[in-house]
């Protein structure tokens, strides 16, 4: 039977849940463990794929096509394994199944109530990856902090199930917030017994605390929160601010957490945390021979966390390539004619973001336009892509007026036209061509020169495609279809052979790169920018 681990947060949001639960999880996978983590979200959407970037930061996709938290981009990214819809639930759509069995008839006539019919799903959906038999260790992060009326079934149905299952099958561990004050001169604790408190009183005590600090926390001070806390002095665990998430899982195999948990689980190690493979990775990353700087034309650069994969994806690239890779955030509203050659200066390539609407497009448009014309590397993901087709269509096809038809629905030129199975759907979450496809790359383009083979499955988000009618003319002048899905001959990839490295593709790749496997096409991006 699986265990179940589950990480809370207190005093404040963005303390870093994610990054501790994916820590954990690599350190107990490099025991030998089989590990997955999960993460419940307390709003009301079914999904992040409605959310504004803005609001929630980037939307995640797996490969079954779900629209998820960006924090699952971290499972997959440290444990280097993939997740699915069933590793993220939100209060939306634990609400939207109960309201459906009552509108069956599935409770028999009874009065629906927040307990035990909302918690009794929340534990149905917890337990669902344990049941599979996959799994050794799920961990299930809790949105959120503790306090938070959102929060409260979550933290409900953590209790009953901590009930439940036997006394050893389940672990609570606690995030919190030691701050130092500066004006004092010294760390405070309150904040933190609050949290713990709040989290007591609503029927669960913390078996681990995980102490975010930006300082280090004295001995006698871990003896006061563990006395006050009432957790074992060996349980208060110190998480200094880090030079990169990827530290985190050695500063917490340093502080022995990953034993403290197998202990309190009442499991044997399998073998000792074989991290030889994650310290290389590491040795790369803070040890670059080589830097270079490359500029991320987007809508959303207010918010790095809107383009959080795409970030992490140039780490991985990066450090494999033992180069540091700078990257520079571009507001596509403010790329024009006449600063842009100021804007680009000094950059070694630019990669064009994905998006939705028309806000900013005619700056990604001209971005194109001149690493096109100035032979500097161009990488376009999505709405990149589409991007790099408009241009091309106008400045070297003539098509002046050439454009999608998401942005303008009478162009009398549409390169990029709306698919046909997109066209009669209205509702606008997870209706999208959602989750990993099969793309074939034709032989000898850079495509298949990064992946080292023809045959790939990457990951789409998108309503709007190539269209075909234009597609004899574009490879006439240059611009190839490189990729295409064998099923409904969509256009997964576009480059230009005749420039140094122009690469326009329909899939997002940076939802793939993880730690252990970098994207081959942010490889080759990079190493096209160090040359």
């Amino acid at each position: 039977m699986a265990k179940y681990i589950f990480v809370t947060g207190g005093v404040t949001s963005s303390l870093g849940k994610g990054i501790v639960a994916s820590s954990l999880a690599k350190l107990l996978q490099a025991r030998g463990f089989s590990v997955t983590i999960q993460k419940f979200d307390p709003y009301l959407n079914i999904d992040p794929g409605t959310l504004n970037p803005y609001e929630h930061g980037e939307c995640y996709v797996t490969e079954d096509g779900a629209e998820t938290d960006l924090d699952l981009g971290h499972y997959e990214r440290f444990l280097n394994v993939p997740t699915s819809k069933a590793n993220n639930i939100t209060t939306g759509r634990i609400y939207n199944t109960v309201i459906t069995n009552e509108r069956q008839g599935a409770y028999l006539g009874k009065t629906v109530q927040v307990v035990p019919h909302i918690t009794d799903e929340i534990k149905r959906n917890i337990l669902i990856l344990g049941e599979t038999g996959e799994f050794d260790i799920i961990i299930t992060e809790i949105g959120g902090c503790v306090g938070d009326i959102e929060s409260l079934p979550f933290i409900e149905a953590v209790r009953q199930l901590k009930w439940e299952l036997n006394a050893h099958d389940t672990v609570i561990v606690h995030l919190t917030l030691v701050p130092y004050l500066k004006s004092a001169g010294e760390l405070k604790t309150k904040p933190t017994q609050h949290s713990v408190r709040q989290l007591s009183e609503a029927g669960l005590q913390t078996d681990i605390l995980v102490c975010r600090s930006e300082r280090p926390i004295p001995m006698d001070l871990r003896k006061k929160i563990a006395l006050f806390c009432n957790v074992h002095i060996n349980s208060v665990i110190e998480a200094l601010d880090a030079d990169t998430i990827y530290d985190v899982p050695l500063l917490m195999k340093k502080e022995k957490l990953d034993e403290r948990v197998l202990a309190k689980l009442k499991l044997s190690s399998k073998k000792d945390p074989d991290l030889d493979a994650w310290k290389a990775f590491l040795g790369k990353l803070k040890n670059p021979t080589t830097e270079i700087t490359i500029g991320v034309v987007g809508k959303y650069v207010e918010l790095p966390d809107a383009y959080k994969s795409i970030t992490e994806a140039f780490i991985h690239a990066g450090a494999y390539n033992e180069c540091k890779v700078n990257l520079k955030w571009i507001q596509s509203e403010g790329i024009f004619e006449e600063n842009i050659a100021t804007l680009f200066k000094d950059l070694n390539g630019i990669l064009v973001a994905p998006g939705f609407g028309e806000r900013g497009i005619e700056g990604k448009v001209l971005a194109v336009k001149y690493v096109r014309e100035n032979k500097i590397p161009f990488f376009g993901i999505c709405l990149g892509m589409q991007c790099a087709v408009i241009e091309f269509a106008r400045n070297v096809l003539g098509k002046t007026t050439a454009h999608s038809t998401e942005m303008n629905k009478e162009t009398p030129f549409p390169v990029i036209t709306m698919m046909e199975d997109q066209k009669k759907i209205t509702d606008k979450g997870g209706t999208m061509r959602l989750g990993a496809y099969t793309c074939e790359l034709r032989k000898g383009s850079r495509g298949a020169q990064a992946y080292g083979k023809t045959k790939i499955k990457e990951r789409h988000r998108h309503r709007y495609e190539f269209n075909n009618d234009y597609l004899k003319e574009f490879e006439e002048n240059g611009m190839i279809a490189t990729g295409t899905n064998p099923d409904k001959n969509l256009v997964e990839m576009m480059e230009i052979p005749a420039h140094p490295w122009f690469v326009g593709v329909q899939f997002h790749p940076e939802l793939k790169s993880t730690v252990m496997t970098p994207h081959p096409l942010f490889m080759g991006f990079v190493k096209a920018c160090m040359e």
